[in-house]
C-alpha cells in the first residue's frame, strides 16, 4: 500500500512539473506565425547536430524550459542543415543561434551563447 501511494505521489510531481515547463517543440511556421500574432513569448534554437556550441547550449536551455518561470515561453527548434529556407526567412547564418520573439516582435538574439546567464537573459526578454 505505501508502496502504490509514493508511486502515485511521484507520478503527480511529474505531470505537475510538466504543467509548469515551457514546451519545446520543432518549428513550424503556422504554429510560430499563430503564436506570435497571440502575443506569445517564442525562442526560436537554431541548432546542428555535428555543433559543439549546440550540444554545450542543449542541457542549459532544457534545464531552463523545465523551470517555472518560463512556463509561457515556447521553445522551437530548427535544424540548422535541414531547413534553409526558414533561416533565409529569419536572416540566420549560423547554428547556435538564439532568437526571441516576444509576439511579432524580435527581442534578443545570440549566436554561440554558452554561458546560462546569457541564455537565461535571452529568454527572459520574451516576458517583459
Amino acid at each position: 500500500m505505501k508502496l502504490a501511494k509514493t508511486t502515485i505521489l511521484i507520478a503527480l510531481s511529474a505531470l505537475m512539473s510538466l504543467a509548469m515547463a515551457g514546451e519545446i517543440k520543432p518549428f513550424n511556421q503556422k504554429d510560430f506565425d499563430s503564436m506570435t500574432a497571440a502575443g506569445k513569448a517564442v525562442v526560436l534554437d537554431i541548432s546542428a547536430t555535428w555543433c559543439p556550441t549546440c550540444k554545450a547550449q542543449k542541457p542549459i536551455i532544457d534545464g531552463l524550459m523545465k523551470l517555472p518561470a518560463y512556463k509561457d515561453v515556447t521553445l522551437m527548434t530548427i535544424d540548422f542543415d535541414a531547413n534553409k529556407p526558414t533561416l533565409k526567412t529569419f536572416k540566420i547564418g549560423m547554428q547556435s543561434t538564439l532568437v526571441a520573439f516576444k509576439g511579432t516582435k524580435e527581442v534578443a538574439r545570440s549566436v554561440g551563447d554558452t554561458n546560462p546567464d546569457g541564455i537565461e537573459g535571452l529568454i527572459k526578454k520574451t516576458l517583459n
